[in-house]
């Protein structure tokens, strides 16, 4: 009995534990419905950043392999009128770190490559390192416009955070010959002074780009876009830089051989009124900047205004031939050689008696010039000093250019008229003195200077204007011719084989109260007198040898720099006695 009460037991036991479960356990239901709900997210997620949000990753994945990159440009390249180049830019690198890259790297960690990268650079490692201290920074300059060769050598020392990037350098093959005229460029080549500043906008171009994108080690893979930039225009000067050495030559040499604080000179082309040549002394090298000092870059021809002297001597007689009050041929009475106006002692070194106009230049007779200045009304007179082009711009149009210096008033002393007849009273710059003798060599035509062949036109095209007679002007070179012949203030001046014309003038500089112990040298002339070609004006400032007369200083320098230039230019020769004496002494030797 027991027995079977315990099978039975067993088989009601058995019978519950092979019991199949449900398909559908709710544990289950647990795991599908989670699946469900990730994908459901990722689903949701996908719509979102693909259809709804996509700019947002597309910009940060743009961030990563995207780069736009400036293609290099470079500055407009300035030359003479023959093509010579006088500033040119040339291709350089900068040296600038990624301070966080360094750290991120442990660039500090190759003490060798540090201290060589410092010597090259010729700075202290400590100063070096503490420019790149900050890991916040990632952008810092550590030399700019370094030679391709440094650059070459710093690449190779391969620091971390150490890059190299394109830049371009000016460079002035001319040196100090033209330093003050072209001016110079900062070292983001921006022109700061000189005609590198004038025509800035016009010598810089607009980079181009080119938009590229980049795979994971940084390699291009594709180009995107490109923009083309636009190029630097290039600037043609007038002027001619044969003449312009020569001339910089004999003033720099006449500097330092009179002893003088600073001298400077200009050439005039008659016909056009372009300037060949400007030159100042002292000058300086724009390519080592290192002890450039303030008073060696300033262009002296265009900013330095000073009495001109007897250089405006001529221009008193011209303005009595033009009110009509005297002839060519006529004399005017320097008896006693002196008077006074006012108070005032107007006189000449000695009585010269009667003189004739020709005379009066030739020999600089303050008589013989106040009493022209007199003899015509007050208006006339600063009416004809207006018209020839002083106290006003000489259409060059440069930075720091002087109008000169002259002081209008309504009443005007005997003696102050006297003064002004010969050179004082009014100060006038080297450029406007060119003018007022190019006006006259010109035969009366008054036209601005130019210094610009390209882009632009020559200024005085359309702007010509007569302002004084042909005739007079003529008559007046002709009178001036005796200043460089036997008897004359100036025989220095002449120039072999040509006929020569100007006017010296030896002012005392104005001090506080009066006038000092210093002189201005000035020597203006005009060659050939047949067919006046050129305008040269010499400066000499302060001599402080022996010699402080124009006619011992600057018309000598004159003679150089005229004789030189006429024969670049291939002048004809005018003096018929040289030209016959020479082709005498060839015949001679040939035979």
């Amino acid at each position: 009995m027991s027995t079977v009460s315990t099978s039975r037991s067993r088989k009601k036991t058995g019978a519950k534990q092979n019991v199949t479960p449900s398909f559908m356990h709710w544990r289950f239901i647990v795991v599908l419905v989670m699946i469900g709900l990730v994908f459901s997210m990722l689903a949701a997620r996908a719509a979102y950043i693909q259809v709804i949000e996509p700019d947002e990753l597309i910009q940060q994945g743009d961030s990563r392999t995207l780069r736009t990159r400036n293609m290099p440009t470079y500055r407009g390249i300035i030359t003479d009128r023959n093509g010579v180049e006088l500033a040119v830019s040339v291709p350089v690198r900068a040296i600038y770190a990624d301070p966080k890259v360094i750290h991120e790297n442990n660039g500090f960690e190759e003490e060798r490559r540090w201290d060589a990268l410092a010597d090259v650079l010729r700075q202290d490692v400590k100063e070096l390192k503490e420019k790149v201290s900050n890991p916040k920074r990632r952008f810092v300059y550590l030399q700019r416009q370094v030679s391709p060769a440094m650059a070459e050598y710093v690449d190779k020392l391969d620091i971390p955070g150490i890059y190299l990037r394109r830049e371009s350098r000016r460079y002035y093959p001319t040196g100090e010959v033209s330093a003050q005229l072209i001016g110079v460029t900062d070292v983001d080549d921006t022109g700061i002074e000189g005609l590198e500043h004038m025509f800035d906008e016009w010598l810089t171009g607009t980079p181009g780009s080119r938009k590229i994108r980049r795979d994971a080690k940084g390699r291009q893979v594709e180009i995107l876009e490109t923009k083309a930039g636009e190029k630097a225009g290039d600037l043609q000067l007038a002027i001619d830089q044969r003449i312009q050495a020569l001339a910089y030559k004999e003033i720099k040499e006449a500097m330092i051989y009179y002893q003088s604080s600073s001298a400077s000179a200009m050439v005039v082309d008659v016909k056009t009124g372009d300037v060949l040549a400007m030159v100042n002394a002292p000058s300086f090298n724009p390519n080592d900047r290192s002890d450039i000092a303030p008073h060696r870059m300033r262009n002296r021809v265009i900013t330095d205004a000073f009495e001109p002297g007897s250089a405006l001597k001529p221009l008193a007689v011209l303005t009595a031939l033009e009110f009509g009050e005297v002839e060519p041929n006529d004399t005017v009475d320097t008896n006693p050689g002196w008077m006074r106006l006012g108070g005032s002692l107007v006189k000449d070194s000695r009585n010269y008696g009667e003189l004739t106009l020709e005379e009066i230049i030739q020999h600089s007779s303050n008589m013989g010039t106040s009493k022209l200045g007199l003899s015509v009304p007050k208006n006339f007179l600063l009416d004809t000093y207006y018209n020839l082009g002083l106290m006003s711009d000489t259409g060059l149009n440069m930075s720091g250019e002087s109008s000169g210096i002259f002081h209008e008033r309504s009443r005007w002393s005997k003696f102050e008229l006297a003064t002004l007849s010969f050179g004082y009273g009014i100060s006038v710059t080297t450029a406007q003195l060119a003018r007022l003798y190019a006006t006259i060599a010109n035969g009366g035509i008054k036209m601005p200077l130019n210094m610009i062949k390209s882009p632009e036109q020559p200024a005085w095209q359309g702007q010509a204007e007569r302002v004084i007679s042909e005739e007079n002007a003529k008559a007046i070179v002709q009178m001036m011719e005796s200043v460089t012949q036997r008897g004359g203030t100036a025989t220095k001046a002449a120039v072999p084989g040509y006929r020569v014309a100007g006017k010296t003038g030896t002012s005392r500089k104005a001090v506080a109260g009066g006038y000092g112990e210093e002189y201005v040298n000035i020597f203006a002339g005009i060659a050939p007198v047949s067919d006046p070609r050129l305008v040269t004006v010499v400066l000499i400032n302060e001599p402080g040898g022996d010699l402080y007369h124009a006619g011992d200083t600057a018309a000598p320098v004159f003679s150089s720099i005229m004789g030189g230039a006429l024969h670049i230019l291939n002048v004809t020769p005018d003096d018929k006695q040289v030209t016959f004496s020479r082709f005498l002494k060839g015949g001679q030797s040939g035979s």
